[in-house]
């Protein structure tokens, strides 16, 4: 059974910086497509990050609100998937939950579409919540 437990989550002031972990057990990360989702009160669950093996290595993928900013990373040894998140906005204020999918991550003609596509992810945590204050 995979079990997803997130941490890291906390209040800090506009332009700081978190790091969330997602400890996974059950199934190896490294054979996962694994990502980062948020939702705000009143909004949308929205993808931030993930990552997965694809052709030639590695690779991360990002929402275009977080590029730059953000970072993910995973731990293959310690089966856990990373969030490093530098210069915070209020905007970013959420729950963020981490999710998995046994196998790559899947792509559409819209680069973007995986953003939206929460319901390719099987596994979930429960959640950790982000405030940013200004």
């Amino acid at each position: 059974q995979v079990q997803l437990v997130e941490s890291g989550g906390g209040s800090v002031q506009a332009g700081g910086s978190l790091r969330l972990s997602c400890a996974a057990s059950g199934y190896p990360v490294s054979l996962s497509c694994m990502a980062w989702f948020r939702q705000a009160p009143g909004k949308e669950r929205e993808g931030v990050a993930r990552i997965g093996d694809g052709i030639g290595g590695v690779r991360q993928t990002y929402n275009d609100s977080v590029r730059g900013r953000f970072t993910i990373s995973r731990d293959n040894a310690a089966n856990t998937l990373y969030l490093q998140m530098n210069s915070l906005k209020p905007e970013d204020t959420a729950m963020y939950y981490c999710a998995a999918r046994k196998g790559g991550c899947p792509y559409y003609t819209d680069a973007s579409a995986w953003t939206v596509r929460s319901l390719d992810y099987e596994y979930w945590g429960q959640g950790t919540q982000v405030t940013v204050s200004s």
